[in-house]
């Protein structure tokens, strides 16, 4: 089946975050919006099938998965990675940062240190500090144009801060790093000398491009799914955000029910059933259409670097090994802070994600969400090239 990714859709006047809170969040309105993670591709027309059947029955009570949500999710986590799981591990929540802030404060208490490795999705900062917890960052080292583990001070800071929780990004966002498994389980071991406990958040495992192989966390060793809070979600993959759903696994009985306590402390109970409906209908059927999406995004990719080398040689491509973010070295450009922004925000007319953001390690960064029509992306690299032409002319 043929899916048509190079069709644009006019995503304004849907109330789209991405696409119509410019102004209210200090961008012009002419802005090509390229910052948050969800994509400008409708999801798949076997998704939407379900979705019109749920709104054609016109009933919206109270909902659940049954049996063969479980199944769809079963099938898909074993056939794509290998992954057996269990339906008492399976708690649903609304979202992965929904979870991971339920994990932080079920699993942990007030003061206690929460480890994270910068430059990393920024909400998980936010969860730490607003629950009043410690944040401690051990940094990635960017070698090459790589990032890599810095598994001596990652254990040196668990050990002298006393972490209690460690905030694992796989695949990683921003830098778009895909662990191998020789790394995950170093960091897995040194986890278990100190009894620290593990959440990881595997939103992005669906994207992963050619040579790369995602590994799940708790499935490497026993000992570690003993330790781990596994958060998954079909939104990336399908595009399915704004349906809020996510499903995570806990297949320890004791550290599950801790989790659980937190979930339920802030109230929530049954999950959307649109989610519902859409989640099975993806895990059941969406193969196809994630197969050609993967291999659209991979051209996107390709589109970006040739573009780069060729035209704005200054700007380098870290390299992505998954996700559809791209992570922009601008450090070449020889701009401050403030000169960057004028670039993007003003000459370029963008809206990106400044690198700051991200923690440290990300300032003279710029994350960029590719996952969009390829007339979408060539305006807005001919705008990058045309703005930064202009600006160097000014100097």
């Amino acid at each position: 089946m043929k899916y048509n990714f190079d069709e644009v859709v006019d995503r304004r006047g849907t109330n789209s975050l991405k696409y119509d809170f410019a102004l209210e969040r200090g961008r012009r309105s002419d802005v090509i919006p390229m910052w948050v993670a969800d994509m400008d591709f409708r999801t798949a027309p076997e998704i939407l099938e379900q979705l019109h059947r749920t709104v054609d029955h016109g009933i919206f009570g109270y909902s659940d998965g049954k049996e063969s949500y479980f199944q769809a999710l079963q099938d898909w986590f074993y056939s794509r990675f290998g992954w057996q799981i269990k339906d008492e591990w399976l708690v649903k929540t609304p979202g992965v940062v929904f979870a991971v802030a339920a994990a932080v404060r079920g699993l942990t208490q007030e003061g206690d240190a929460v480890m994270l490795q910068q430059p990393v999705y920024y909400p998980f900062s936010e969860v730490i500090r607003d629950n009043n917890r410690r944040p401690v960052c051990s940094p990635l080292k960017l070698r090459e144009g790589h990032y890599e583990i810095d598994f001596e001070d990652l254990e040196e800071k668990i050990s002298s801060e006393h972490v209690k929780l460690f905030l694992l990004c796989s695949p990683h966002n921003p830098v778009g790093r895909v662990w191998k498994e020789w790394e995950l389980r170093r960091l897995g071991e040194i986890c278990l000398r100190y009894g620290v406990l593990v959440v990881s958040n595997e939103i992005h495992s669906d994207f992963t491009y050619e040579g790369y192989t995602h590994h799940v966390f708790a499935d490497i060793a026993p000992e570690f799914a003993a330790i781990t809070v596994t958060c998954t979600a079909p939104s990336k993959t399908f595009n399915l955000a704004g349906l809020q759903i996510s499903n995570i696994f806990i297949s320890d009985p004791a550290l599950r029910k801790r989790f659980q306590k937190a979930v339920d402390a802030a109230g929530y109970s049954q999950p959307n059933l649109m989610g519902l409906a859409a989640c099975e209908a993806a895990y059941e059927k969406g193969g196809p259409w994630l197969a050609a999406l993967k291999v659209y995004l991979a051209e996107n990719l390709a589109f970006v670097r040739s573009y780069l080398r060729e035209r704005l040689p200054e700007i380098r491509l870290v390299e992505p090994e998954g996700t559809y973010l791209i992570w922009l070295d601008f450090r070449g450009l020889g701009l401050t802070r403030g000169e960057r922004k004028e670039l993007v925000a003003d000459r370029a007319r963008l809206w990106l994600d400044n690198g700051a953001m991200f923690g440290a390690g990300g300032e003279g960064f710029e994350r960029m969400n590719i996952a969009c029509p390829r007339e979408t992306l060539r305006r807005a690299m001919e705008r990058l090239e045309k703005g930064w032409r202009g600006m160097k002319k000014s100097f």
